[in-house]
């Protein structure tokens, strides 16, 4: 079965780069392919060729997982792709198993979050009402109280109205016990939003993270796209950081990290918003600002940044210049924001093998 699949992933991929191979009717024309058309044809075939190429078995699991990596869902899994062919090695199962095991187990959280969530609304819908008839409650038993007491004082009687304050004892202890529950609950749903919080945030940078990146980018979509406004992406990585970790520590590299962090997030406000992706990587966002303006802004973030000198702390020996490399594309060139981010991933690549230390805009 999967020997048949790699054969039909074959045929697909060697025949989808157009249409004008394929036999037809003299008298039919056949309209040339639209942009979207010719994208996902390559799109295919580049799954395809990943598939067959690192004999990796044609299931529901790999092809979601290739086609995140080559629609540009996921630029740094495509990017550890990458990597690692060029370097030779060897694409197996379970090292592409391990490249997404951080992914479900944040689709996991996230589920759980939201259940959490509704568990939360529903107790506190539950507390409210309880509390409110025991309230309710508590007022009418005490009305009648009061009434029999003023109608007769006898010794029978006396021993009803004693039951009746032993209930209302109860009762009064109940709807303390469900005030405090309520406060319980108010005091979790606001260690939840911190913890939502946190878990959008870069441990080390400060800066948020991808999860928080991608809402934004959401989110400014579709204003932009409402608006007609102009939206840019971009990627910015640091030029050879595993020299700067290998020859100086994690320690150092991670003041590295956050000393270009520090640069980039100079740039933050209600239009511009910078985060952390992974690694030594950080993913931005631009609104109302052109393509060629954002290059420029980049670049000039990149040269001032370029003329620093570091030091590692523990050694004092120089570490010398520092530099990043980015990419940069305007979002609506694309069909939507993943290929956008793409363009500017392969961008960013592109400035890395044309010497680094540079920034570049996708065509």
């Amino acid at each position: 079965m999967a020997s048949s699949a790699h054969r039909f992933l074959r045929f697909f991929a060697a025949t989808s780069d157009d249409n004008t191979s394929k036999p037809v009717a003299t008298d039919q024309v056949v309209p040339p392919l639209t942009a979207i058309e010719r994208a996902h044809q390559r799109l295919i075939a580049e799954i395809a060729e990943f598939l067959t190429s690192c004999r990796l078995a044609v299931t529901t699991h790999n092809l979601l997982i290739a086609h995140s990596a080559f629609s540009g869902e996921d630029p740094q899994l495509a990017r550890a792709i990458g990597q690692r062919r060029l370097s030779g090695q060897t694409i197996t199962q379970d090292w592409l198993d391990q490249q997404t095991t951080l992914e479900d187990q944040e689709s996991a959280i996230r589920t759980l979050i939201t259940q959490l969530e509704d568990s939360l609304d529903r107790f506190a819908t539950t507390a409210h009402d309880a509390r409110a008839s025991a309230a309710t409650c508590n007022a009418a038993l005490a009305s009648q109280v009061d009434r029999a007491a003023a109608l007769s004082d006898s010794v029978t009687l006396a021993d009803v109205l004693g039951l009746a304050h032993t209930i209302l004892d109860h009762t009064r202890k109940l709807e303390s016990d469900i005030r405090a529950s309520e406060q319980e609950m108010r005091g979790l749903r606001e260690r939840l939003a911190r913890a939502q919080r946190d878990a959008e945030v870069d441990y080390l940078t400060g800066l948020p993270n991808r999860r928080a990146f991608e809402s934004v980018l959401d989110r400014h979509y579709r204003e932009a796209q409402a608006e007609v406004d102009s939206l840019c992406v971009a990627f910015c990585d640091i030029d050879n950081f595993k020299r700067v970790n290998d020859n100086h520590g994690h320690e150092t590299g991670d003041r590295v990290i956050k000393a270009v962090a520090e640069a980039l997030d100079r740039l933050s406000n209600q239009h511009c918003h910078v985060a952390r992706h992974g690694g030594e990587e950080f993913v931005l966002l631009f609104r109302g600002l052109t393509k060629t303006q954002v290059r420029e802004k980049l670049d000039c973030v990149r040269e001032t940044f370029a003329a620093r000198r570091f030091v590692n702390r523990q050694t004092d020996d120089p570490i010398g210049q520092v530099t990043f490399s980015g990419g940069v594309a305007d979002v609506f060139a694309y069909t939507n924001p993943r290929e956008a981010l793409r363009a500017a991933d392969e961008a960013l690549y592109l400035a890395k093998a044309q010497g680094r230390n540079a920034v570049m805009a996708a065509p």
